[in-house]
C-alpha cells in the first residue's frame, strides 16, 4: 500500500475551501493537463454520500481508462473522502480534510493506493505509475497557490 500525506495552507475561508473542493466540476480545474481529464457524468454542484462520478482519464503513456469513484463520507466543512470503484488502481481512498486556522484553512490530503496486478503492477509502480501520482499533488498544490493567491 502506497500512502501520500500533504498539508496546504490556503489563505481563504473555510466556506470558500469548501465550496471549491466540494463541487465535483473544480477538479478539471486543478488536474494536470496532460491528464486528459474529463468527467462523463452530470454530478451536482454540491456533493453527497453515496454520489457516483465517472471521468475518463489519460494518467500515463496516454492510455485512457474509464475512472468511477464515490463519494462515501462526507462531514461539512470538515473532511471528505472518495474512493475508486472502477479505474485503473487495485485501491484508492483519498481523504480531503479542512481545517480552520489563523489567516486562513489548512487542507490535508491523505491518499492510500494500491496498483495490484501482481508483478506488472510493482513493476509499473516502480517505473512510472509513484512518479506520475506524486507529479499530480505537486502540480495541485502549484495550481492552488495560483488560484488562491498562496
Amino acid at each position: 500500500m502506497n500512502r501520500i500525506f500533504q498539508e496546504q495552507f490556503l489563505p481563504i475561508s473555510l466556506d470558500t475551501a469548501w465550496s471549491f473542493f466540494s463541487n465535483p466540476a473544480n477538479l478539471n480545474e486543478i488536474t494536470p493537463e496532460d491528464m486528459v481529464f474529463k468527467i462523463t457524468s452530470t454530478p451536482p454542484s454540491i456533493m453527497y454520500e453515496g454520489l457516483f462520478i465517472t471521468y475518463k482519464i489519460k494518467p500515463i503513456l496516454n492510455l485512457e481508462f474509464d475512472w468511477c469513484t464515490e463519494i462515501t463520507h462526507i462531514k461539512d466543512k470538515q473532511f471528505f473522502v472518495d474512493e475508486q470503484r472502477k479505474g485503473p488502481y487495485n485501491i484508492w481512498h483519498h481523504e480531503h480534510h479542512f481545517k480552520e486556522v489563523n489567516g486562513g484553512v489548512l487542507m490535508t490530503d491523505i491518499l492510500h493506493y494500491d496498483i495490484g496486478k501482481g508483478p506488472f503492477g510493482w513493476i509499473a509502480g516502480k517505473l512510472f505509475v509513484h512518479k506520475r501520482v506524486n507529479e499530480i499533488f505537486t502540480y495541485r498544490q502549484e495550481k492552488l497557490k495560483d488560484l488562491f493567491g498562496v
